[in-house]
């Protein structure tokens, strides 16, 4: 008879190293699928597309975000995920507090003296490097049109 014989030590062995690999593969597999991007995407493209002023929440499942002038991205314990934008550029109210005062719902003047000052900070706003942020609620998106300024701020 040719082969290995079952009762060896060593197939044994074998068997058991090749079983505890399994487990530690299986137990470092995501539980959840990776973030959506796509979906908080749109929802910015559907708000920055109208021609009147707009607000949408997007929920999101994922830890962090990072929004840019062009792209989203999104990043949790199964991956990261990104999605562009179709309609663009939009400015991320991540740092300037008139800006995330606006995304929140304030009026634009009782943040900027005009039009022209509202504009310039989104300007600012987009020449940003994007961060990676913790998430701390849903994507908000507001599309603000005020003294011939008319900006989408994301945050």
């Amino acid at each position: 008879m040719i082969g290995v014989p079952v009762d060896a030590w060593y197939v044994w062995l074998g068997l058991s190293l090749a079983s505890v690999a399994l487990v530690g593969v299986g137990t470092t597999l995501p539980t959840a699928p990776p973030p959506a991007a796509g979906d908080a995407a749109e929802t910015v493209d559907r708000t920055a597309a109208t021609a009147h002023p707009a607000t949408a929440e997007q929920p999101l499942d994922a830890e962090s975000v990072r929004v840019g002038s062009r792209r989203l991205g999104l990043r949790n314990d199964a991956g990261t995920t990104h999605a562009t934008f179709a309609f663009g550029p939009v400015t991320p109210a991540t740092r300037a507090r008139g800006l995330q005062a606006i995304l929140r719902g304030a009026p634009p003047g009782t943040h900027f003296d005009s039009g022209e000052a509202l504009c310039a900070a989104g300007r600012d706003a987009r020449r940003r490097a994007p961060r990676w942020r913790p998430v701390d609620g849903p994507l908000i998106v507001r599309h603000v049109v005020w003294e011939g300024c008319d900006v989408t701020l994301v945050g």
